[in-house]
């Protein structure tokens, strides 16, 4: 079994890397974004590397990976844990490559990574609380029938493939000044800052995490205790602890290290899908989320932002919507007390109607003490444009004698 831990990779084995990948990964394109850019303050450039085949970077580094192993391992089969898209990078070519493949993904991982890993042709054993239970189930596993561990993050093979994306951006993308990398054990950023420090060491390397999992930030501050499990929108970065190789190449390479918050996330999901018609999942938006939390800090500048993943569950997408319809005012909540009389209703939903709001849902609450037996109040949620017309929806009920209360 290899436990991957090796050499740093060079420029060299990155060249090597696109080398091999070429024809077999999708060189994804790296578009300047105008609306977010106008918005944020600064020239905004996404690398859409949601659009490869299985919707992940981490296909690169595991068929880097895969293409270096000898005909005896390719026979032996292979080994790897992941809460979903290392998982299906490695099924996908895995299966490509007729090497058997066997992947460890923990309990809680989204259905959506867990079915395509099947569905790309892997054995997928579900257990393990977290990707460190995961991690040491896939090593007994991989011991017990000697197959060839792919570890996600912390082999140079890996690290050398992923820093194909940062190849791929100096040649698209003149007067660079910045890319913001999402971190998770720290494989795509060590990969990128090696690529981009050797050939444009003024281009600022800038790693980001959520506040939920800062492992990276804890072990480079020398605090090597894992942290403790949470709940995030971005699983794909949900590292308790960064990776031994890793750690050390961001140290000499990365400028700095920011933290953002879980709601910063969730909304540069939706901005992404608003404006750019895109999906992508958490870890996958964790770079603009945090030009949005560090505006001031990218005002002015020629910024990339690679879009790392868009595998991300429907009934997520849609709540993340819904949330930011409401956080923008455009879904709002009113309460309208009415006489429990035949025809009431109806002129309530008129006066809505004639101001062009529309009606999500309308519920009756004629229970409540506060109430005269006679009267029930209207629980309604409208689609508005902004407040303003919300408002205005709320004035002129109240106008005709509805005390209606925005909530």
């Amino acid at each position: 079994m290899q436990k991957g831990i090796g050499s740093r990779p060079t420029l060299a084995d990155i060249e090597a890397a696109a080398a091999r990948l070429d024809g077999a990964i999708m060189k994804t394109p790296c578009v300047v974004s105008r609306t977010l850019s106008a918005i944020l303050g600064c020239e905004l450039y996404l690398k859409l590397e949601n659009l490869q085949f299985t919707a992940s970077f981490k296909e690169r580094g595991a068929l880097n990976k895969l293409s270096c192993l000898s005909e005896g391992e390719r026979r032996q089969g292979v080994c790897a844990m992941s809460a979903g898209n290392h998982a299906q990078g490695v099924a996908y070519h895995a299966r490509r490559l007729a090497i058997p493949a066997t992947i460890v993904m923990p309990r809680g991982t989204p259905l959506t990574k867990i079915s395509r890993t099947r569905e790309h042709g892997a054995r997928v054993v579900v257990d393990g609380a977290n990707l460190t239970e995961a991690r040491a189930i896939a090593h007994r596993i991989a011991d017990e029938e000697q197959l060839i561990f792919i570890h996600p993050y912390d082999d140079p093979l890996v690290i050398a493939g992923q820093g194909t994306i940062g190849l791929e951006i100096l040649r698209e993308i003149e007067g660079l000044d910045a890319i913001i990398v999402p971190i998770g054990g720290g494989g795509l950023i060590s990969g990128i800052a090696t690529a981009i420090k050797a050939i444009r060491p003024t281009v600022r390397v800038i790693g980001v995490q959520s506040k939920t999992y800062p492992s990276m930030v804890r072990t480079l501050a020398g605090d090597d205790v894992p942290c403790a499990d949470g709940i995030t929108i971005a699983e794909g970065i949900a590292v308790k602890s960064a990776g031994h190789l890793t750690r050390q190449i961001v140290s000499d390479h990365v400028d700095e290290i920011l933290l953002v918050e879980e709601n910063s996330i969730e909304r540069a999901i939706a901005l992404l899908l608003s404006i750019e018609k895109t999906v992508v999942e958490g870890a996958g938006a964790a770079g603009l989320a945090a030009i949005l939390d560090y505006r001031e800090r990218f005002s002015g500048l020629r910024v990339v932002a690679p879009l790392t993943g868009g595998n991300i569950d429907l009934s997520v997408v849609a709540s993340v919507a819904m949330r930011e319809l409401v956080r923008s005012n455009r879904l709002l909540r009113m309460e309208v007390p009415i006489s429990d009389s035949p025809g009431t209703l109806a002129v309530v939903t008129g006066v809505i109607g004639e101001l062009g709001a529309n009606i999500v849902r309308i519920e009756h609450d004629r229970l409540s003490l506060a109430l005269t037996p006679k009267g029930t109040v209207v629980d309604i949620v409208l689609e508005v444009e902004d407040l303003a017309h919300g408002e205005a929806v709320r004035e002129a009920l109240r106008s005709r004698d509805f005390d209606a209360c925005i909530i």
